[in-house]
């Protein structure tokens, strides 16, 4: 498999080793410094396109790739205000698309306990819920990706959730999210229920990029040959 990465800082170069153990070709790497090798007949050279940019970048990236009918993954957060467009420019271009706040595998795990655990404390409501994430202080959005996936599966499930907040809430239709940056981490995320008798947390913590990198590289195996509009539930078979 050929592949284009559209970003190589930190994931891109974890990304790239993955990719190579794997047996893959890396055809194009793509910075802020080289954007003009970005070109229809440079990208035409890769299978898939692996986009970790930025969320200004995100959007302009993927289309480019949808146009140039090549099947792109995308790892970036921040700009899922535009999910629809890209879903849609999807669809007009019989393209491949796939998108994952989070492409761990663990991290996807601790998603469908996320989502159980809201199911069984739904009668429950002496128990508040709140998260908490922790990331490097280089990430450039606040709260995370994975975050705003953990508490959109909450209230989804929890009627005494309305909407998320990031900021501590003493409203109880609001659902807290807390984020800090700390040097050096790679990622927590804890949803965590709290009663007068009791707590209940779940944490998932990552130790590398390594997680991420591979499931990137898994999700681009997957969706070539490809098309439609696809998530880690298809990629992991949940």
């Amino acid at each position: 498999m050929k592949i284009a990465l559209i970003g190589y800082g930190k994931m891109g170069h974890a990304i790239e080793e993955i990719a190579l153990q794997r047996g893959h070709e890396i055809v194009l790497r793509i910075t802020d410094e080289n954007l003009q090798e970005l070109t229809k007949e440079n990208i035409k050279k890769a299978d898939v396109a692996i986009e970790f940019t930025n969320p200004q970048s995100a959007v302009q990236n993927i289309s480019f790739c949808l146009t140039a009918n090549i099947s792109v993954v995308c790892g970036t957060t921040g700009w899922l205000d535009q999910l629809k467009k890209i879903e849609e420019k999807c669809k007009e271009e019989n393209g491949s698309f796939l998108y994952a706040s989070n492409f761990s595998v663990g991290v996807n795990i601790f998603f469908e306990l996320n989502k159980k655990l809201a199911t069984l404390l739904k009668p429950y409501s002496s128990y508040n819920v709140a998260i908490e994430e922790i990331h490097h202080t280089q990430k450039k959005d606040a709260p995370s990706g994975t975050a705003i996936t953990l508490a959109e599966e909450v209230i989804e499930r929890l009627e005494r959730k309305q909407n998320w907040v990031n900021e501590t809430t003493n409203n109880e239709n609001e659902l807290s999210i807390i984020s800090k940056r700390i040097d050096a981490v790679a990622g927590t995320h804890a949803v965590k229920y709290s009663s007068p008798v009791d707590d209940i947390e779940i944490i998932h913590t990552a130790h590398n990029r390594k997680g991420f990198a591979e499931g990137a590289v898994l999700a681009a195996e997957f969706i070539v040959g490809r098309k439609g509009i696809f998530s880690m539930k298809n990629v992991l078979g949940f």
